[in-house]
């Protein structure tokens, strides 16, 4: 069986739907069992009803502007795709009971000026409930067998909205009990789930990715392929370093080093569930499907570069704690991140000198206020003791991380690295690199982001 992903920009109007369609059908044709597929929201979909929520919280009948927009885009691509009456009536039908219920929801937000986490995920989820319902019937008119299945049936979470948590017990066996037919094409919605009282939850921003990864594992797919529109995985950031070149292969290790540093091909979390089933996965082009891809998988072969990409992450802030007395004090660096913790920030990477005189950590900027916001309380009684000096806020900063699994033992790497930052003047602010010698990431100014991008690629890849 084969799991195939495509995202809202392989889904952004009806000509791309056609594409999507013929892939599947084509793919469907090759192999004994149909292929099973995910699909995302329309593109600007899922942002356009996050707005629709906030204006509603706030009151602004403007919310209802921004639903009909939502509705134009979909009834166009409906529209261009179904030319026999009866059809178009009959997806125009199912389509409009969405919106209602979509309507209903928002004038609640409304009434109460309020959209919670949990109202937050029900709204947000219904542009992947839309496309998938739009799709599913495209190929059924093609003469393809075609079921679509709501994800929030077979995909079984905490109530941690915004980002939940997978059941890992219940949802496979949800999953093969309900995706049973290997005659037919399975077509399911991403990013979207449920908790075991039927609440529905979402995956965290391009969950999709995850949903195709967790049906792959569940049914011992051959293979899980994410369709995008780019060729696969480029070796830098293509409108920063136009000699960029996709990947052809790399290791799940890599892959998910580079899907955590920015590289936005990829979500995060999407290689978790196929790594312990050595499941390949294969990012490709709607708009090129010839194109080979990238493949990621456990073994790969070995590469001539000393490192495979180069990722980023912006609008970065540094919190910089400092203080002589830090020096030796047992729990001090265990009550900055319980701080930390306590606040809902996460932190992105960590520096700190031998001496613990002082600790670097970097995160989001909205995060880092936050935190150093709770570090200044929660902390209070080591800062007017002066055990703590200070805790600082840099913003306007850009991780940079060098990742690839040659760098192993690599002399001279880091040599090389550096070298061609100072030829590029550009100032380095904090360092980490963790044992395995995957990964090495650089903060610097946000402004010095190209060029030290650029200056990394030519010195180590080109």
């Amino acid at each position: 069986m084969q799991i195939m992903k495509f995202g809202g920009s392989s889904v952004a109007n009806a000509d791309r739907i056609r594409i999507v369609s013929d892939v599947v059908i084509s793919n469907s044709k090759l192999g004994k069992d149909q292929p099973v597929v995910v699909v995302s929201a329309i593109k600007g979909i899922t942002n356009l009803l996050i707005h629709a929520a906030n204006a509603a919280e706030r009151g602004e009948q403007t919310y209802t502007a921004v639903l009909e927009d939502i509705k134009n885009t979909h009834y166009d691509a409906v529209d261009a795709l179904f030319l026999q009456k009866e059809v178009h009536a009959e997806i125009l039908s199912s389509l409009n009971l969405l919106f209602e219920e979509l309507e209903e929801i928002l004038r609640g937000v409304v009434l109460i000026r309020e959209c919670s986490s949990r109202t937050n995920d029900l709204i947000s989820g219904f542009g992947e409930r839309l496309s998938c319902l739009i799709i599913a019937k495209y190929i059924l008119s093609k003469g393809t067998g075609v079921e679509m299945v709501d994800a929030r049936t077979i995909i079984r979470t905490d109530n941690k909205y915004g980002r939940a948590s997978v059941d890992f017990e219940a949802t496979p066996q949800l999953i093969r009990k309900r995706l049973n037919r290997r005659d037919i094409i399975y077509v399911v919605t991403g990013f979207i789930s449920s908790t075991a009282d039927g609440i529905s939850t979402t995956l965290g921003r391009n969950g999709s990715d995850y949903t195709a990864s967790l049906l792959g594992a569940a049914l011992n797919a051959a293979s899980v392929e994410i369709w995008t529109d780019v060729d696969g995985v480029l070796t830098a950031d293509p409108r920063i370093v136009p000699g960029a070149w996709v990947i052809k292969e790399i290791s799940f290790q890599e892959a998910m080093e580079l899907s955590f540093f920015g590289a936005e091909v990829i979500h995060p979390y999407t290689l978790l569930p196929v790594v312990e089933k050595e499941i390949p996965v294969y990012i490709k082009n709607t708009l090129n499907p010839s194109a080979p891809g990238t493949r990621i998988a456990r073994n790969v072969p070995h590469k001539k570069q000393p490192i495979t990409g180069i990722a980023s992450i912006d609008n970065v802030s540094m919190i910089t704690i400092e203080g002589g007395d830090m020096i030796g004090m047992p729990g001090i660096v265990n009550r900055i991140f319980s701080s930390i913790s306590n606040s809902g920030a996460n932190i992105i990477m960590i520096s700190q000198a031998s001496s613990a005189h002082s600790v670097c950590l970097i995160l989001r900027y909205e995060d880092a206020h936050r935190a150093a916001k709770s570090l200044r309380k929660e902390l209070s009684d080591a800062i007017s003791s002066r055990i703590i000096r200070s805790v600082k806020i840099t913003d306007g900063l850009e991780i940079i991380a060098v990742i690839g699994d040659n760098m192993r033992g690599q002399v001279g790497l880091c040599g090389k690295l550096f070298s061609s930052l100072g030829r590029a003047d550009v100032n380095i602010l904090a360092i980490a690199q963790g044992s395995t010698e995957l990964n090495i990431s650089l903060v610097i100014a946000s402004k010095n982001k190209s060029d030290a991008i650029l200056a990394i690629h030519k010195a180590l890849l080109e």
